[in-house]
């Protein structure tokens, strides 16, 4: 059982906490108390956990850095993870951890920042839009690619015995970096278009977020594949051939 469910939006985590706080945090519970009151402690089971955990912890952040999570997302997700390690050690249950930093790719939805950056991207080179509005542009993550970290879980799920590892770059740029990135790549200058916008701010901030995985490359050889240059083309190249078919329907 691979339980990615969560209500996984940390700025709408703080509008809705506690059917985040059911979902995220008690949806693991369910799973687990379920398995084991029918007897399967057989079954594997992995658990979405988040560097969002981390929180306000130093970077680099790794298995043995302290949670200090900022939201109730975050929080929903520590005790998610910590039900898992506890099921486990009770139960002898094969149920493991995986402490993704963000990962991302074309198929990320609209409202998280990346995707946010290169739709309005794509839809200003298009004449489609004429502005982007965002929040903090200093908060720095560790973004890899969703198709890598996959290949990470599944490799979690394999080995001999249960763990929790993190899986990350070890590479941490600003919201402005990776902005700035993807409207270059557009031969666009993104400060022309970006208006900061109080909304869009996080009540409680979380300044640095940057994984290292040296547990998960030494004991089960996994590596990121994709940079985030790599990511970023994807990503830009997916959005201009979705708008593109867009007007093309409508014309």
């Amino acid at each position: 059982i691979y339980n990615l469910g969560a209500m996984s939006h940390v700025k709408v985590s703080f509008d809705v906490p506690e059917y985040t706080g059911e979902i995220t945090g008690l949806g693991a519970l369910r799973i687990l108390e379920a398995l084991r009151a029918l007897g399967m402690m057989n079954v594997k089971y992995y658990q979405a956990s988040s560097s969002e955990m981390f929180g306000i912890s130093k970077a680099p952040q790794n298995e043995n850095t302290l949670f200090q999570p900022q939201s109730p997302y975050g929080c929903a997700k520590l005790y998610a993870y910590w039900i898992t390690k506890t099921y486990r050690s009770a139960y002898k249950m094969f149920a493991c951890n995986g402490i993704l930093f963000n990962h991302e790719s074309p198929r990320r939805g609209e409202t998280f920042v990346t995707k946010k950056i290169v739709r309005a991207a794509v839809k200003i080179k298009l004449g489609l839009q004429d502005k982007i509005i965002l929040g903090n542009l200093d908060a720095k993550r560790d973004w890899g690619f969703a198709g890598d970290y996959v290949k990470a879980i599944y490799k979690i799920m394999q080995h001999s015995e249960p763990d929790d590892f993190v899986v990350a770059t070890t590479e941490h740029h600003t919201i402005r970096e990776f902005a700035e990135k993807v409207f270059k790549k557009l031969d666009l200058n993104f400060d022309d278009y970006l208006v900061v916008d109080n909304r869009y701010f996080r009540p409680n901030e979380v300044p640095d977020l940057m994984g290292d995985p040296t547990k998960i490359k030494n004991v089960l050889g996994w590596e990121p594949k994709v940079k985030l240059d790599g990511l970023i083309d994807m990503m830009v190249a997916e959005a201009l051939k979705e708008e593109n078919a867009k007007l093309r329907a409508n014309s």
